[in-house]
């Protein structure tokens, strides 16, 4: 499965990104996760992340938009890509942050680019790709604002509701919704494990026969891999392999 997921800061999208990328992992497949649209780059060092957010807004906005083009590849070549943020982000963000002197974030000039990412990626006719719009309630993600910051917030809580009604209205703009290849995920009052089977089960329709036999299949739960007897495939303990 191809996987985009979007949604306002603390809704769970990281979280859920990890769960399913541990998820191929046990099953010995090989996803390629890039959660580091968010400003500064989550997967930079700490030294970078505080030199990134001291940049003039017109170099963000490159290496932003070339990050976000250079996924579309990503998306279309690999089997397991798991994006978090890509366009629609940018999309809400820079729409609602960009003249914001205290964030990172630029003046969205070219807002028509969101739409022709989308284009290039659905021209490949994926027969795999789902967006996941990860959802919570206002008082939900406040919650976990307070309770859990991070380093360089994006969100400022008097801006949930608005963050939130402008990520659906692009979520509802998508291509991929316009084709039925998106899912909502509200994640309030769950656990992260009971999020995560909600998302498996509501891609079940969106998914190849392929991907749904692999959900199928028996996984130990100790750490295993995966050895050929007689062209028999086991899993074997991995002190053993």
């Amino acid at each position: 499965m191809r996987s985009i997921f979007v949604g306002c800061e603390y809704a769970g999208k990281s979280t859920l990104i990890q769960m399913l990328a541990d998820y191929y992992r046990k099953r010995n497949l090989h996803p390629h996760m890039d959660d580091h649209f968010s400003i500064p780059d989550s997967t930079l060092s700490p030294e970078s992340r505080k030199l990134m957010m001291g940049l003039p807004r017109d170099i963000i906005e490159r290496m932003q938009r070339m990050q976000i083009q250079y996924h579309v590849d990503i998306i279309k070549k690999y089997k397991y890509p798991i994006l978090g943020g890509w366009n629609i982000e940018e999309a809400v963000y820079t729409g609602y942050y960009g003249s914001d002197p205290d964030s990172p974030y630029y003046e969205n000039y070219a807002y028509t680019f969101h739409r022709l990412y989308e284009a290039q990626v659905y021209e490949a006719r994926l027969a795999d790709l789902v967006m996941f719009h990860v959802t919570a309630s206002d008082e939900a993600i406040a919650r976990r604002m307070r309770e859990n910051p991070h380093e360089y917030p994006i969100v400022k809580e008097k801006d949930i509701p608005e963050i939130k009604k402008r990520f659906a209205a692009e979520v509802e703009q998508s291509l991929f919704t316009c084709h039925h290849q998106t899912v909502v995920l509200d994640t309030t009052d769950k656990t992260p494990q009971e999020s995560f089977d909600e998302l498996l089960a509501l891609s079940e329709p969106l998914i190849t026969p392929g991907e749904i036999a692999l959900r199928a299949l028996p996984v130990p739960e100790d750490d295993c891999v995966v050895k050929y007897e007689n062209g028999v495939r086991k899993w074997v303990p991995k002190e053993e392999g």
